[in-house]
């Protein structure tokens, strides 16, 4: 899983960059079930401070359910995708083409799947507001090995900003969401690891 923390360490550290009213009103499971069931597709920046205090930068492309593209920009040579059910991280430095794990072993996949019903699922641990944000916490409740993820959603309108994901052995990730552009036509080819598997070979 050491790997894996390309990605999937993305946590969530504090909003001190995000610019949100003051006291706003916590948000409810159900409002941020609601939100992410109606998050078809988006696109935006993100920013990503890695478990080692390094940061990198790069293009988040969403389509739900179960996919997302995560381009890195130079001097990075990596690029992250979730499709068919599987997570694969690519790496020029690699001859032995990427690493791959089923998605379902990711914190990603509770805010990927199909249907989510956090008042409803067992999966969260926290449930916070700090007068400018709403954080959630979650994980498998069957697998906690797999670690968490804390969310961090703004209000008015109501917008995922940043999440933070923790691995089995402690470490974290944090990804931080610029404007994200939603609604638009995403090519399912963004997400198809197989297609991506052969361009990097060529």
């Amino acid at each position: 899983m050491k790997q894996l923390r390309l990605l999937l360490l993305l946590v969530p550290l504090g909003l001190a960059a995000l610019a949100a009213p003051s006291q706003a009103q916590q948000l409810s499971l159900a409002q941020i079930s609601q939100y992410l069931n109606q998050l078809q597709t988006a696109t935006g920046d993100f920013t990503q401070i890695n478990s080692d205090g390094t940061i990198s930068t790069g293009t988040i492309y969403i389509k739900r359910p179960g996919r997302v593209r995560f381009e890195y920009a130079p001097p990075e040579q990596s690029l992250v995708i979730a499709g068919g059910g599987q997570v694969a991280i690519f790496d020029a430095r690699s001859n032995d083409g990427p690493d791959r794990y089923p998605l379902a072993q990711t914190p990603l996949s509770i805010i990927l799947a199909r249907d989510i019903d956090l008042a409803r699922a067992r999966m969260v641990t926290g449930h916070t507001s700090d007068g400018t944000a709403t954080n959630v916490t979650a994980q498998d409740p069957d697998h906690p090995e797999y670690g968490s993820i804390q969310l961090v959603f703004t209000s008015d309108p109501v917008e995922l900003r940043q999440w933070v994901i923790a691995d089995d052995v402690g470490g974290e990730t944090t990804v931080i969401l610029g404007d994200l552009a939603t609604g638009g036509t995403l090519s399912n080819l963004l997400f198809n690891i197989q297609a991506e598997m052969r361009s990097w070979q060529q």
